[in-house]
């Protein structure tokens, strides 16, 4: 505890870290309270009557509401969240691996970082406008189109579009602003915030169904608390997982000194797809429910099962997707015959191994060795929420068993522990642990999660 409270004290005296830490809760709370504001031309009482009616909360519509942080089934301004930009990211970052026009933007340096970053705004307000359209469809379904008032359904649909999109820049900016004055990842942090908001409702709900049992109940649900800790320990190790290939690079003279010589270690994650997989999975799955996104009540057949996250084949087929995704993405990012070209530049070798090829070859073969377990592994945190599901958690406890939610919460704040260790280590105070560095997740796709 005193090791606590004196790390605490000096995470304060960092004049430039207390103002990162202020400006971010500042921003975070402008969100927090932006999700409240219900859209104009809403009654606020129906609309929570219509949600407490509602059966759909689970499935593609849970999954909505929960990155947004509740905000989607309050019919908020900010109803949609920072997920179009989200979407508009996770596009431009593809193009910019498939596109070989996009990758010499990329390589531009700043600039070409700043017209892909343009770029990606200008194709958020499009998805955006796309989805607040969707969104109106789904509150005139039956249920919900009651919380319109009358006499302003005539400008119901265009004020809606409008003020939705601007919500959603306006969460875009705040994530921008967060990036360059607070802490953190900004999309992440907001993304984090959302999921986090719903945490003390799903505990309070899930402990009240357990205590209707008795006196067994309340056994079960320290059980689930435990298993808990337990998924979000082997998350961190998931995350922070490296194997680490060997390498020597030769001596050389240069002048009157000798450079080189060193032994160090290239580090090769075992999850380096990160939380893409299971967004691509879900994306996929997702697509089959856009046929009755205003129905999904009365869904049959596939549709019904991909709104099921607790269906046998719908996590059959979601960890084989995720499996699939995990190779995919990191064979898209991760290029072994560059890594060994670079290494032979800088003349550097591993032991045992000729440069060149056979060089790319090994690091190749390595990579698939520890991309399986790390991709199997990914697939069962991605179907442990239904899993939960169906051993009787409430529906909104459950989500926080794994999937997208808690990969990203034990990404985010890995993420943040470091930023704030790195301040503490530059002013020459001890680390936020006695033994061993908090390593972040170290993305290929900082802008998205």
């Amino acid at each position: 505890m005193k090791k606590l409270v004196q790390t605490l004290r000096n995470i304060w005296t960092i004049d430039e870290l207390r103002n990162k830490i202020v400006v971010t809760l500042a921003l975070v709370l402008t969100y927090r309270f932006g999700t409240h504001i219900v859209l104009p031309g809403i009654d606020p009482n129906k609309i929570e009557a219509a949600q407490a009616a509602s059966k759909s909360g689970g499935g593609l519509l849970g999954i909505f509401d929960m990155f947004a942080g509740g905000a989607f089934s309050q019919a908020s301004i900010l109803a949609l969240g920072i997920m179009p930009y989200i979407s508009a990211s996770i596009f431009m970052q593809l193009m910019t691996i498939l596109v070989p026009q996009l990758q010499k933007v990329q390589k531009e340096g700043d600039s070409g970082r700043k017209k892909i970053n343009q770029w990606t705004r200008y194709l958020t307000v499009i998805v955006t406008a796309f989805q607040a359209g969707a969104y109106v469809a789904y509150l005139n379904s039956p249920g919900y189109a009651e919380a319109i008032l009358p006499a302003y359904k005539p400008f119901f649909w265009f004020s809606t579009v409008i003020t939705l999109s601007a919500g959603t820049l306006f969460v875009m900016w705040l994530g921008e602003k967060i990036q360059d004055k607070g802490l953190g990842n900004g999309t992440s942090i907001i993304i984090m915030v959302g999921i986090l908001a719903r945490l003390p409702q799903s505990i309070i709900q899930e402990f009240s169904a357990k205590g209707v049992s008795g006196g067994g109940g309340l056994l079960i649900f320290l059980i689930e608390i435990a298993i808990l800790v337990a998924i979000i320990m082997g998350l961190i190790i998931l995350v922070q997982g490296v194997r680490k290939i060997p390498v020597n690079y030769a001596k050389q003279i240069i002048g009157n000194k000798q450079v080189g010589g060193a032994r160090q270690f290239l580090p090769v994650k075992v999850n380096s797809a990160g939380v893409m997989p299971i967004i691509f999975a879900q994306a996929i799955m997702f697509l089959p429910t856009l046929a009755s996104f205003t129905n999904l009540d009365s869904a049959q057949g596939i549709v019904k099962v991909f709104n099921d996250h607790s269906n046998i084949w719908y996590m059959v087929i979601y960890s084989v997707m995720v499996i699939g995704f995990t190779f995919l993405y990191t064979a898209l990012i991760f290029n072994p015959k560059q890594i060994g070209e670079d290494l032979k530049r800088n003349n550097g070798f591993i032991p045992g191994v000729k440069p060149g090829q056979p060089t790319a070859d090994y690091i190749g073969a390595i990579m698939d060795r520890i991309t399986l377990p790390g991709a199997i592994f990914l697939a069962l945190v991605g179907i442990l929420p239904g899993i939960a599901s169906n051993l009787k958690v409430t529906q909104g406890f459950s989500t926080f068993f794994g999937g997208t939610s808690l990969l990203i919460m034990v990404g985010v704040v890995l993420d943040t522990l470091q930023q704030i260790e790195t301040y503490l280590l530059m002013r020459q105070y001890d680390g936020l642990m006695k033994s061993g560095r908090v390593q972040g997740r170290q993305t290929v796709a900082p802008t998205t999660i």
